[in-house]
């Protein structure tokens, strides 16, 4: 009977190790079930998380040669531990864990794993054996691994489900005979100006689109099982990728008849590596579209995008009056903007309350879009005067204390970045304040556009308020440069923080940019 507190304790190990594996699915979950980018993430744990998990299993080491009736009681200390923090972390979570069907695969293969560690524990649980004592704590201690062991064991069932749905899918874009597609793409402004299009056209058709920010293979064949609107005419698929071919899978999902390009930034650099792969991927929607002979709309506003305008059928847009359909007589309100849209012989007055010159630019590919599928020029007007900002984009709000909140969180590129900053800069005779993490996955590039976004907050803000002790330092960076008041720059751990420190300071005088609410995984 001794040698059974070693089994009981690693059962008691394995409850923990199942509960930590709640923040390992999470981060799973956060980058997209892809292996190393899981890893790059945890190799960004903690600089005292390793020590303190050799430690616990040195503890362990030292009863088990010691007093092994103490294992069972170790074992419910640790994980205990555990429990308490996963609940902490899910609690301050930005997107907690979504316990999706896949996760809950997951963790049945996890449950598989215990059992077959514990298993193993109980029959090789010999005198001297501590190798199997430590089996149990290495397991618990390094839960990480335990999750990306699932993840291995799953992936050829995880490819033959997703196969399935994809075709589904496939079969029920089919039984809509008719049906035309509209891919968009781009780097950044695709998500907003999808629904600036599903709006305009559904002054004329039945339109579904890609909600939120559904962009992935998954994410399409999603919308097309569950939200698909009865007699649709026009399908608008909003496009992401993260690597070259993403656009392409999506593309042979959906065979787009038309596209649009909104704009090509640096954008994923740590994954396309390169600008011209990121120009290749987006223009992959081209390719698919010159197969089906259909149209083109491209943001030549956007350098890349211009550059490779020369495509079958282009129409081309921006603020240039050389292109093809272009906004003119701009001028800028402090609730939006009004300009003409010039198509050819057709010249049409607009006015939006969305903010930000890029808007200008999203609008006008909107109406293109629209005077394409011939939508009655009156009917654009009044659409574009009811455009409402997609959430998180640059979207005013209501905020504590009679203060105005832009909450621009799901922007997370160089150029859109600084364009916030200067729309925050319009609200003249006001307390301007910016609240930001800064931008990711920009490869080498990243620190000088942080350092970039530091140097235009401090030409603009009174307060800047900063997420992240370790990432926020070339912000940082950027804002001492200029000059600015270091009292007035605050820089902490979590937005929580921030927000604890921020709400007492805040009345109706105050305009407050939330810049790019990072997900959990990389707040450090």
């Amino acid at each position: 009977m001794a040698e059974l507190w070693l089994p009981l304790g690693v059962a008691i190990l394995w409850i923990g190790t199942l509960a930590g594996l709640v923040r390992s699915f999470h981060m799973l979950q956060q980058n997209s079930y892809r292996a190393g980018r899981y890893m790059r993430w945890a190799k960004t744990a903690p600089k005292g998380r390793p020590a303190a998990c050799l430690l616990a299993a040195a503890v362990w080491a030292g009863a088990w040669f010691v007093w092994r009736p103490l294992l069972p009681f170790l074992a419910a200390c640790f994980a205990a531990v555990r429990i308490a923090r996963q609940v902490s972390e899910q609690k301050k979570a930005i997107k907690p864990l979504v316990f999706t069907a896949r996760v809950k695969r997951l963790w049945v293969t996890a449950c598989l794993l215990a059992a077959a560690d514990g298993a193993l524990c109980f029959v090789l649980a010999q005198p001297g054996r501590l190798w199997a004592a430590l089996a149990g704590v290495l397991c618990f201690a390094f839960a990480p691994l335990v999750a990306l062991a699932a993840l291995f064991i799953n992936a050829p069932g995880e490819k033959l489900v997703a196969r399935w749905y994809i075709g589904d899918a496939k079969r029920r874009l089919k039984r809509s005979p008719g049906l035309v597609v509209l891919g968009v793409t781009g780097s950044y402004g695709k998500t907003g100006v999808k629904f600036m299009i599903t709006r305009l056209l559904q002054e004329k058709y039945t339109v579904t689109c890609t909600p939120e920010s559904f962009n992935t293979p998954m994410g399409v064949v999603r919308t097309i099982r569950e939200k698909w609107k009865p007699g649709t005419q026009i399908f608008v698929v909003e496009m992401g990728a993260k690597q070259v071919g993403d656009i392409a899978e999506i593309c042979r999902i959906v065979h787009p008849d038309h596209g649009v390009i909104t704009a090509i930034g640096p954008q994923h650099l740590d994954t396309f590596k390169s600008m011209d792969n990121i120009i290749a991927t987006k223009f992959e929607l081209a390719d698919a579209v010159a197969a089906r002979q259909g149209v083109m709309f491209l943001n030549c506003d956007s350098a890349p995008v211009a550059d490779h305008a020369p495509v079958p059928k282009a129409v081309r847009y921006g603020t240039d009056p050389a292109l093809d359909v272009y906004a003119a007589d701009l001028r800028y309100e402090p609730d939006g903007a009004c300009f003409t849209v010039c198509a050819g012989n057709v010249r049409l007055p607009v006015r939006t309350r969305l903010l930000g010159q890029h808007n200008v630019v999203n609008v006008t590919a909107a109406v293109a879009v629209a005077l394409h599928f011939g939508v009655d020029p009156a009917d654009i007007q009044f659409a574009v005067s009811r455009l409402q900002p997609a959430e998180h984009r640059l979207q005013p709000k209501r905020f504590d204390r009679g203060a105005t909140l832009i909450d621009d969180a799901y922007n997370a590129n160089p150029a859109g970045s600084i364009e916030a900053v200067n729309v925050l800069g319009r609200f003249e005779n006001k307390r301007k304040i910016i609240v930001t993490p800064g931008l990711v996955e920009l490869g080498e590039q990243e620190q000088q556009h942080n350092f970039n976004l530091g140097v235009r907050a401090g030409q603009v803000c009174d307060d800047i308020y900063l997420v992240g002790t370790n990432r926020s330092k070339p912000i940082a960076d950027g804002v001492r440069s200029t000059g600015f008041n270091e009292e007035r720059l605050h820089i902490a751990a979590s937005f929580r923080e921030v927000m604890d420190a921020l709400r007492p300071t805040l009345d109706d005088t105050c305009v407050v940019l939330l810049e790019n609410d990072l997900p959990d995984n990389y707040l450090y």
